[in-house]
């Protein structure tokens, strides 16, 4: 499928009637189970990259969305040239991911298939064909956020996702697939930089160390003088 071609989109309606009120999104319970497993602040923003997006940066924009900003309007990652987007995000580290949120609409601009690679960062829209997705997702046509799982055992060890969103619920008839928020849920696993250090300096630091009887003496025999 190509993507060098544009399209005009000031005929389209962009207004899906999104007017979320706090209520169901506000509990204090929900916000807490959300922050303990949300992948935000391990994300390296500045390297996400998106093809196919209308508006430059955009796609990395939502995913920069923190979870307060999860309902917000603006910004808006639109598809350009038909509904097909691809994006590549990359993390600070290894994570274990457990789910992917999404927020989108509830009309045929709403993301459908979602096909995810497990630390790939070489994916266009030409090599997607040829290559298999660590997991595919169908998503729902609903505005709301959607928390959907994957696979956990597929995706240890995860250092960058790449996010193919194949189609959308339009059946062909719309080429704009539009994202409100995008997140990722899972387990973020520590560098072993603070526990080298400290095993460092404790090996570093004998004295700290009670001896053991009848080894502190023994390099003394080896002294010149002795055992002659």
């Amino acid at each position: 499928m190509s993507h060098s071609h544009s399209h005009e989109h000031g005929d389209h309606d962009h207004s899906h009637g999104h007017s979320h009120g706090a209520g169901g999104h506000s509990h204090d319970d929900e916000t807490e189970s959300a922050l303990q497993t949300l992948l935000w602040r391990q994300i390296e923003f500045e390297k996400i990259r998106t093809l196919n997006e209308s508006s430059v940066n955009a796609g990395a924009q939502v995913v920069e969305k923190t979870w307060p900003q999860r309902l917000n309007e603006e910004p808006v990652l639109v598809s350009d040239t038909d509904e097909q987007l691809l994006m590549m995000v990359p993390f600070t580290g290894s994570v274990k991911l457990h789910s992917i949120l999404v927020r989108s609409s509830t009309d045929g601009s709403a993301p459908k298939t979602l096909k995810i690679y497990q630390n790939r960062n070489d994916l266009d829209f030409s090599s997607t064909s040829t290559s298999r997705p660590t997991q595919t997702l169908i998503l729902s046509q609903t505005s709301e956020i959607q928390d959907v799982p994957v696979k956990r055992a597929l995706f240890n060890n995860t250092y960058c996702l790449t996010l193919f969103f194949e189609d959308n619920f339009s059946g062909g008839d719309e080429d704009e697939t539009r994202i409100w928020y995008l997140g990722f849920k899972g387990e973020h696993k520590e560098l072993n930089r603070e526990p080298v250090e400290f095993l460092y300096e404790k090996a570093a630091n004998p004295r700290d160390h009670t001896p053991i009887v009848g080894v502190g003496n023994m390099g003394v025999a080896q002294g010149p003088g002795h055992g002659m």
